[in-house]
């Protein structure tokens, strides 16, 4: 997929992935406090109502079969909209100082078979702001059709690691603190950076592709990550509705864990908030990402 090009002429203190934002007194002295990310952990759990979306899937597969939209890749999509409109969630702190991307990225791990020997493999989308559901689904199941016809690794940042983890210990302890530290100043080289998910907006985890229930990931220190979000089983839930009855409804239950730093929790409530409507309201998902879903907080 294309990316679209939205940087701005760097300024003195950006990095190369991210442009320097004035971050808040309290915020900028949390970053000092708590230099490490795993400091600053903070956790969001939702059961989100998911029938309207169960529905929207069921006519949509029947009319392209050839390419069958998953709940993941709406949950992507939402997440992406979300972003887009939160800007304030593409944000991360690194070397004490607080930066915002300049393109909106999100990861994912790739079972290459569903046996327990199976190695995995690391993705990453950078979907731009004409793409649709439609395109975010088709672009994730070709990715994951090219990446399953190999046992082993087939490029990019999984040969890199594959690599290393056959140095010395030795070596390899010093090639990492090398590497950390160029990190933490915003230099480390574009080999190791593009494709690792430690670098996107959101790293999530499809658990319910495996049927597991969703879970709390924790965060990395090393890279620029600030969100990590699983999303468990679709199961049936009764769920007290609007009206005051009880419905027996299609939900999924969602575990996001966040750097407290880049935001406030009232930040994050309503982030989420937008997730659910969309949802609720999954004809959004037909329209690019650049438009605005016009939900009112």
């Amino acid at each position: 997929m294309e990316k679209t090009d939205k940087r701005q002429k760097r300024r003195w203190g950006d990095r190369r992935d991210g442009r320097r934002v004035k971050a808040p007194g309290l915020q900028t002295i949390m970053s000092y406090l708590m230099p490490r990310r795993t400091d600053c952990e903070v956790y969001l759990n939702e059961t989100i109502d998911a029938t309207e979306l169960m529905a929207y899937l069921e006519r949509k597969n029947a009319e392209h079969p050839e390419y069958k939209t998953t709940i993941f890749h709406c949950f992507i999509t939402a997440l992406a909209r979300m972003v887009r409109e939160r800007p304030k969630m593409n944000r991360f702190i690194q070397g004490w100082r607080m930066y915002e991307r300049d393109e909106i990225s999100l990861s994912f791990v790739a079972k290459r078979r569903f046996t327990d020997g199976a190695d995995e493999a690391l993705m990453v989308l950078v979907p731009r702001d004409t793409d649709t559901v439609d395109d975010v689904s088709r672009k994730i199941i070709g990715d994951v059709r090219e990446t399953r016809k190999s046992e082993t690794s087939t490029g990019g940042v999984d040969a890199i690691m594959d690599f290393l983890a056959r140095l010395p210990r030795l070596l390899l302890a010093l090639i990492v603190r090398i590497v950390r530290w160029l990190d933490f100043w915003g230099i480390n080289p574009s080999f190791l950076t593009e494709g690792d998910p430690n670098y996107t907006t959101v790293f999530t985890s499809n658990l319910g592709s495996i049927k597991c229930p969703a879970v709390y990931h924790h965060l990395n220190n090393y890279g620029t990550n600030s969100i990590m979000i699983t999303i468990g089983t679709l199961h049936k839930e009764e769920l007290l509705m609007p009206d005051g009855t009880k419905q027996i409804r299609d939900v999924v239950a969602v575990g996001a864990t966040l750097d407290e730093r880049i935001a406030d929790g009232f930040y994050f409530g309503r982030s989420l908030r937008l997730v659910k409507h969309i949802f609720a309201h999954p004809e959004l998902l037909d329209r690019p990402l650049g438009e605005d879903s016009g939900f009112e907080y």
